[in-house]
């Protein structure tokens, strides 16, 4: 009844705590056994532990590419997630990007409400707090603006894009799909293939901009931000100073801290099936914070094609040999869709429903 009551209300959990409450619902509480690992074990070895930092600057230097592939090979087969600084967006458009997406949020209720549902299949541009809210034990705390910007039949008109974000968002898809090119041009050649490989297969097909907004919590201690889960494909995220992700890594969680300028990067399940595991793709999450000011974070998703049921994908045929044979069964795009949509977000399920 009160995820229903939340839901019809359309007002997300901004909303919830415009409207004055000073606990959090019960519907938003999270089992023991995911608040205990919220809390640090205080002889955590991991504390200094940090994801890799590398500067793009020396993509275009021939002498210092080869040095650049390795390390985003080592940095993706070891944490899956990296930072890149002097990555070609200039600090102004990611710090309007931020500011934006704060001012669309900040937007009143009767604005936001028009856009909101939980239907998945609308396309265009979504206004939600929490997509897969009637198919989780437990929601979490943040809201959501939705653009899809790929494939056409998905595309959002310039004009449909609210215009307190229009202009901000578009030119960080323009920019942040430069990266993107980018950094698959690179983790092509860290697997000993042609740049073009993983552009060629359509990681560049599917863009969609997401821009989250986590609230100050009064009781942080009892929920989330954002359940532990994996991505897709290629994901690159920009995050105002507030901080609150965490990354898993050798079975603990490290935090990632804000960097002024820098791009989060993460690969996806559908990358690490195809580099045949010499990449990984690893759990993720957000805390709820009782910071007063929100965290903002902007993600742009570069994916296959979703809606296809012919292309098949697997590990490359390049990278098998007798002696390394396919460690995955071939899937189409839409069974990973379906599987995606099927159940709340959690943690490689499609990868182990499909390894041999």
């Amino acid at each position: 009844k009160q995820v229903k009551e939340f839901d019809e209300s359309k007002m997300g959990v901004k909303g919830l705590l415009d409207s004055g409450i000073t606990s959090i619902p019960n519907m938003f509480i999270h089992p023991p056994e995911t608040l205990s690992t919220l809390k640090k074990p205080t002889s955590q070895t991991c504390t200094n532990q940090t994801i890799p930092l590398i500067d793009l600057s020396n993509f275009n230097i021939p002498t210092k590419r080869h040095q650049l592939v390795e390390q985003i090979r080592d940095a993706t087969s070891s944490w899956g997630f990296f930072q890149v600084i002097n990555n070609g967006i200039p600090l102004s458009v990611l710090d309007e990007t931020v500011n934006a997406i704060k001012a669309f949020h900040d937007q009143p209720h009767e604005v936001k409400s028009k856009l909101y549902t939980h239907a998945h299949d609308r396309e265009g541009v979504i206004y939600t707090s929490n997509y897969d809210l009637y198919r989780t034990n437990a929601a979490t705390w943040h809201d959501s603006l939705l653009v899809w910007l790929s494939p056409e039949k998905k595309r959002t008109e310039e004009k449909e894009i609210p215009e307190v974000c229009r202009k901000e968002l578009l030119a960080l898809d323009l920019h942040s799909e430069k990266v993107a090119e980018t950094l698959l041009d690179l983790l092509s050649e860290g697997l000993g293939l042609g740049a073009e490989k993983f552009k060629d297969l359509g990681f560049l097909v599917t863009k969609l901009i997401v821009g989250h907004y986590y609230p100050y919590c009064p009781q942080p201690d009892l929920t989330v931000g954002f359940t532990p889960h994996t991505d897709s494909g290629l994901t690159v995220l920009l995050q105002n100073q507030v901080g609150g992700l965490q990354v898993k890594h050798d079975d603990e969680w490290v935090d990632v801290e804000p960097i002024p300028g820098a791009l989060t990067i993460n690969i996806g399940d559908s990358i690490q099936i195809m580099s045949n595991d010499k990449y990984v793709s690893v759990e993720h999450r957000v805390l709820a914070k009782a910071s007063k000011e929100p965290r903002i974070s902007v993600v742009a998703f570069f994916n296959l094609e979703t809606k296809s049921d012919t292309n098949y994908y697997g590990p490359l045929p390049e990278l098998l040999t007798p002696d390394k044979p396919a460690l995955y069964r071939k899937f189409t795009m839409l069974e990973f869709q379906e599987g995606f949509y099927s159940k709340g977000l959690d943690s490689k399920s499609f990868i182990q429903k499909i390894t041999l």
